[in-house]
């Protein structure tokens, strides 16, 4: 049985966006000046340590370097419309990928090896479409955002501990809608 892949030309993360997803993230946008912060304070920082740390742990996928998994990427960004991000192959014993960008410049998926071996080539596709969701949706940015409001409230507040911990509450209820979308 063979499938025929549809482009989604012109697509955007609100028409495909689980309605929890919307409305959670919404109430994080709505927090004044924290994505401004996220965005050019802590994100040049983040996404040159990440960068540093992939160039150095882990393989860059290219049509030269694991062309297979390339091929997957670039179809998939073609079928989601989305510019392609870098690939990194990581390894590591326990399956799992997961992707990174702050401010959109350096966006990265890694791919732990242990995952790839599991994986048959459409499922990795469907797992880097996965992670390609969630760069579409800006996730990166604002959990990023919530994990600090969590590390500061438990660090600089009084009573923080209680703080973070009921703030940590709320950003796991988050990521599990933003996984309801991707």
């Amino acid at each position: 049985m063979t499938s025929s892949k549809v482009l989604l030309t012109g697509l955007t993360s609100d028409q495909f966006r689980h309605p929890l997803d919307l409305q959670a993230t919404q109430t994080l946008k709505n927090l004044p000046g924290l994505d401004l912060v996220i965005r050019n304070l802590l994100g040049p920082t983040a996404e040159q340590f990440f960068f540093l740390d992939n160039i150095s742990s882990s393989i860059r996928v290219s049509d030269r370097q694991l062309p297979h998994l390339h091929t997957l990427l670039v179809e998939a960004c073609r079928i989601l419309d989305l510019e392609q991000p870098q690939l990194y192959i990581r390894q590591h014993p326990v399956p799992n990928a997961y992707t990174f960008a702050v401010r959109g410049k350096q966006p990265f998926i890694v791919m732990h090896t242990s995952l790839l071996e599991l994986l048959e080539p459409a499922e990795i596709q469907a797992v880097i479409a996965h992670e390609l969701g969630h760069l579409k949706c800006d996730h990166g940015v604002y959990l990023t955002l919530a994990n600090l409001l969590v590390l500061a409230s438990a660090e600089f507040l009084p009573f923080g501990g209680l703080i973070a911990q009921s703030l940590q509450g709320q950003i796991l209820e988050w990521v599990r809608c933003a996984e309801f979308t991707c």
